[in-house]
């Protein structure tokens, strides 16, 4: 059991003849069951040919159609990336994970609108992850995006990020002392996102097969409040937390788009005072997260 992809999830590739789509796809199709799991890729100058072995169509739609896909990951540079997710969402697809970094915001509050009339209007719901982050795994089964396969283990840890290294990170130190993952997802660092900490939060409670759950937030942007607020009522498993971006300063913007400390709830000290207060974990040092989660088990 796994939130949101498993061993029989089909996945089509969108912007997989690019060089970064090509390269991610074929290490996704290596991993587990991968091979199965890949199905299509879709660029319209190229309708018809074959890469890696997979097919390729000239849309998402005629993808989804004839190979059952139902998921799909997006390589398409920032400029048509948006695009992208919305030809995801109208081919009713059940989840887009976009793993592009620098899409305008404009566009991302287009397609995000666009979105929300279209569940509004009664049409169906595509989850959206992303876009600038790793994308997601479950261990021995599937991985969909950029992190490296060897470093998970299966088991029953939930992990959700908005850092994709950070992810990892926590990842290989729960491998290391000998702990698996369920799943583990990056949302992304960006400041208009789909799948929020929360969301996914809802989803490993709701999981029986997971047991416990790191949270990793950053500094900017009220996600990681709301989602401690969440599980202080409702959540039946510990929580590890840790926030990045302790000594940034006000008004800097760190790395991620999304990293930006605009009042004083948004800061790295004020998220993990929430944390704390909400019933999680907390720790301030990244490389304590997997012994913290072990003696919360």
């Amino acid at each position: 059991m796994s939130i949101l992809i498993n061993k029989n999830t089909k996945v089509i590739t969108q912007g997989m003849t690019g060089k970064t789509g090509q390269f991610h796809t074929e290490k996704c199709a290596e991993y587990a069951n991968g091979k199965n799991c890949f199905v299509a890729g879709v660029n319209p100058k190229k309708a018809g040919e074959t890469l890696l072995d997979i097919p390729i169509f000239g849309t998402v739609k005629e993808a989804a159609a004839t190979t059952g896909a139902t998921v799909s990951v997006i390589y398409v540079p920032p400029a048509g990336a948006a695009a992208a997710i919305w030809e995801a969402v109208e081919a009713d697809l059940d989840l887009a994970i976009c793993i592009t970094e620098g899409i305008p915001v404009r566009d991302m509050l287009e397609v995000r609108n666009k979105m929300k009339a279209k569940v509004a209007a009664g049409g169906k719901e595509t989850l959206l992850l992303g876009p600038n982050c790793p994308g997601l795994i479950t261990p021995d089964e599937i991985k969909i995006g950029i992190m490296p396969g060897h470093i998970h283990r299966k088991g029953r840890i939930g992990v959700v990020s908005r850092s994709g290294t950070l992810t990892y990170e926590a990842v290989a130190q729960l491998t290391e002392i000998g702990l698996g993952q369920s799943s583990a997802v990056g949302i992304g660092g960006d400041p208009i996102n789909g799948l929020k900490h929360i969301d996914v939060m809802k989803l490993f409670n709701d999981d029986p097969d997971t047991d416990a759950v790191i949270m990793i937030g950053e500094i900017g942007g009220p996600d990681e409040a709301e989602a401690a607020e969440w599980c202080k009522t409702h959540m039946k498993k510990p929580v590890v937390g840790f926030i990045a971006g302790v000594t940034a300063p006000a008004g800097k913007r760190m790395g991620h788009a999304g990293a930006l400390i605009s009042g004083g709830a948004d800061t790295a000290q004020a998220k993990l005072e929430i944390m704390e207060a909400c019933g999680f974990k907390v720790t301030r040092n990244p490389s304590e997260m997997g012994k913290l989660l072990k003696s919360v088990l």
